[in-house]
């Protein structure tokens, strides 16, 4: 089978490396990928949002498969492109159509799916600038802190928690006012869930699903969950609460009334469901759905999934998904993220990277790195992603952090606290 898959971040260069063991593979091209993925496919210089490039290529190299990696593709209709051109349309597209990607694309739209469904989440309201006074008096009904959500997709930072009354009728104007231009022009108030975050993962043909792996990522910047807002500093799979009579309610509650309400609505959905879900005292209440796979969590999922990740994409595509075998490893498995000092604020690019190849009991999955003039560079807030594996989280952890002491590049900055919550946990 020939594949494409688009992307350029660690979750692709993870794609990429556990499609590459398929042994249904011929091909593997990677659009725009980066030095990591070129270790294992063959990079091409084509952007994610070139529809017409991408058919070129698709027909050019008899591409049977294509798998899209990061959200802005398929909320821009990719998977509808392809559906409709009578050239594309026998090639496999990995991923939510326009419709399904709303999941993704609006906050207001996810609410209002899990509303008619009855799918748990948290007390909410939707506004804009026209009714931004009755959004002030929906905050005086809730409790510190406030949540506050764009609608549209703002690269992962649309999201503000307010510790303070005053702070969120403030930032509720700044948001409605173009903080985050067109994504926040509608404004998502939601009550604040108390409890414990994981993430978990469906592959689905639109019929049948399979579960992946469970992860816990952490967004914060700095240690002890403080600083920024980051598109994720590390993450650890298992997480010892995602037990089997978690994961039931999970499947019963939300997995599956997702799948009839997209049945339901007539919306097409081969691909992935990432739910950002929170543990309130063993009850799952969704936070928000992704129409992808996370990053840094794909990092950490897929060495723990023990399937042929291709097979599982061609059952999702033909929809012979309930016929495909998909296990985990009982290993454990821990990523930290190597950013570049100063992310996710400002931060300079153009760093040398050394010690990668000395890395010898980790994964080390590229995210943010280019080559120039023969030499391995940064190119992004999050660099590098070390993954280990091991009988528990512990020793994984050291693992990793074993690894990261043979890479540098100048202001490399890692938080030294990943996974110690769960460790706790257990205790």
């Amino acid at each position: 089978m020939n594949v494409l898959l688009l992307g350029s971040g660690g979750r692709e260069h993870a794609f990429a490396w556990k499609i590459a063991k398929s042994k249904k593979l011929k091909s593997l091209y990677i659009a725009p990928g980066n030095p990591g993925t070129a270790s294992v496919g063959k990079n091409v210089n084509i952007g994610i949002n070139d529809f017409e490039e991408i058919k070129k290529f698709c027909i050019a190299k008899e591409i049977n498969m294509l798998v899209v990696g990061p959200e802005e593709p398929l909320v821009n209709g990719i998977y509808d492109f392809f559906a409709a051109d009578d050239q594309l349309k026998n090639i496999a597209v990995i991923g939510a159509s326009k419709a399904g990607a709303m999941l993704e694309g609006s906050k207001d739209f996810a609410k209002k799916f899990m509303q008619k469904y009855n799918i748990p989440t948290a007390r909410h309201k939707t506004f804009t600038v026209e009714n931004i006074n009755s959004g002030f008096e929906f905050l005086e009904t809730l409790n510190a802190p406030y949540v506050l959500k764009a609608d549209g997709l703002a690269a992962g930072k649309g999201v503000v928690i307010c510790e303070n009354i005053n702070e969120a009728k403030t930032v509720l104007a700044e948001m409605l006012n173009g903080k985050f231009g067109t994504a926040s022009r509608k404004v998502v108030i939601e009550e604040f869930l108390k409890g414990i975050e994981v993430s978990m993962f469906v592959i689905t043909d639109g019929i049948s699903y399979k579960l992946l792996p469970e992860a816990k990522d952490y967004k914060r910047a700095g240690d002890g969950d403080k600083g920024a807002n980051t598109g994720g500093m590390g993450a650890v799979s298992p997480v010892y609460f995602a037990d089997s009579a978690f994961r039931q309610k999970v499947c019963s509650r939300i997995i599956e009334p997702t799948i009839a309400g997209l049945q339901a609505e007539k919306i097409d959905y081969q691909g992935f469901i990432f739910l950002g879900l929170m543990n309130d005292c063993g009850e799952p209440y969704v936070i928000e759905y992704n129409v992808r796979m996370g990053d840094p969590e794909t990092e950490a999922v897929l060495p723990r999934l023990n399937a042929d990740l291709l097979d599982l994409l061609e059952g999702a595509a033909t929809k012979t998904l309930s016929s495909k075998k998909c296990a985990t490893y009982a290993q454990a498995a821990v990523t930290v993220i190597c950013a570049s000092g100063g992310y996710p604020d400002s931060y300079e690019k153009g760093m040398e990277i050394s010690g990668i190849e000395t890395v010898d009991e980790s994964i080390v999955f590229h995210a943010g790195t280019t080559v120039c003039n023969n030499r391995l560079q940064t190119s992004g807030g999050r660099v590098l992603a070390v993954t280990s594996l091991d009988d528990t989280v512990e020793n994984a952890l050291k693992k990793s952090y074993a690894g990261i002491a043979k890479i540098e590049f100048r202001d490399m900055y890692f938080r030294k606290d990943i996974g110690q919550d769960i460790l706790n946990g257990k205790k």
